[in-house]
């Protein structure tokens, strides 16, 4: 199966109306669709208000809607039926709570948007499952500490985890990793590259969690790659690879500019990555020890 995942935030409902579109000549049986709610778009526009919270990055193309935070039980409702007329659907098959943490809330809000999605957007979520419109449900952050206590706080089928798991950075694998382990929550990890170094490596203007990156990781990148040189893999095919190889990872969320990029990313993923250099990373002290890694 195929998994494609989108979102009303990417271009304000952009993203579903394309990946609709592409699903009208596709086989629906060899697709799993993912999206989000925790963002509603008000298709009339109106002139900006004064916002206080921490707004995501932009996008490249976009409706000219008037997106609001809404974990509320009817605007989770009120979210899943405007995405279902944008794709042209009946049903979904993964709807996650997005962007339920400090990186968009800010360390003071946070708790109060959690408190909203688990009072409202998970007992609508919870209910569509019920009755069959949803299959799976689950969350979609940028933050361990933050999917820990989702996971703790409900029945989530998976959750999507941007950034926290990857040749660069394992944070996750302390606490919630096991714990999704543990309650058999699959996880959909975006973020492999961490926003393009671990594709691009430490080149100039190379970027880290949407931002360029700073010279403690460039350094550290350059490190990596110099382990991955000496046994004649590219540091791509290395994060991608390692990224696969936690038990409790069910899917990697890649996405791609141009077709050579799927194709590419495709290719990474297969190619043989020598058992040595997982070793080598790890007696430097660039990866934890702990960490699962491929077998040859």
């Amino acid at each position: 199966m195929t998994i494609y995942d989108t979102s009303p935030h990417y271009g304000n409902g952009l993203s579903e109306v394309r990946l609709g579109t592409g699903l009208r000549r596709a086989d629906r049986k060899k697709i799993l669709i993912s999206t989000k709610i925790g963002r509603v778009m008000e298709t009339m526009p109106r002139p900006d208000a004064p916002r206080d919270e921490t707004i995501s990055p932009g996008f490249l193309g976009y409706f000219p809607h008037q997106p609001r935070f809404d974990y509320s039980y009817d605007g989770t409702m009120r979210s899943i039926e405007q995405s279902l007329l944008r794709m042209g659907l009946d049903r979904l098959d993964i709807v996650l709570i997005h962007d339920c943490d400090i990186w968009t809330h800010g360390a003071e809000k946070a708790p109060i948007r959690f408190k909203e999605a688990m009072d409202g957007a998970y007992r609508a979520l919870d209910k569509l499952r019920n009755e069959k419109v949803i299959s799976a449900i689950g969350v979609g952050v940028n933050e361990s500490p933050t999917a820990t206590k989702f996971a703790k706080a409900g029945d989530f089928d998976v959750t999507m985890l941007a950034g926290r798991y990857s040749l660069l950075v394992q944070n996750a694998l302390d606490e919630f990793l096991p714990l999704a382990h543990e309650k058999k929550m699959g996880i959909m990890l975006a973020g492999v590259f961490n926003s393009g170094i671990l594709a691009t490596g430490a080149v100039p203007g190379a970027r880290y969690d949407y931002a360029p990156a700073s010279p403690e990781i460039m350094d550290r990148v350059r490190k990596i790659e110099a382990v991955c040189k000496a046994h004649g893999v590219s540091i791509r095919r290395a994060a991608l690879q390692f990224s696969m190889s936690h038990p409790a990872v069910v899917s990697v969320v890649l996405g791609g500019v141009n077709p050579q990029e799927v194709r590419d990313n495709i290719v990474e993923g297969r190619e043989r990555v020598p058992v040595g250099l997982w070793a080598d990373l790890k007696a430097q002290g660039l990866l934890n020890p702990a960490a699962p890694t491929p077998s040859a």
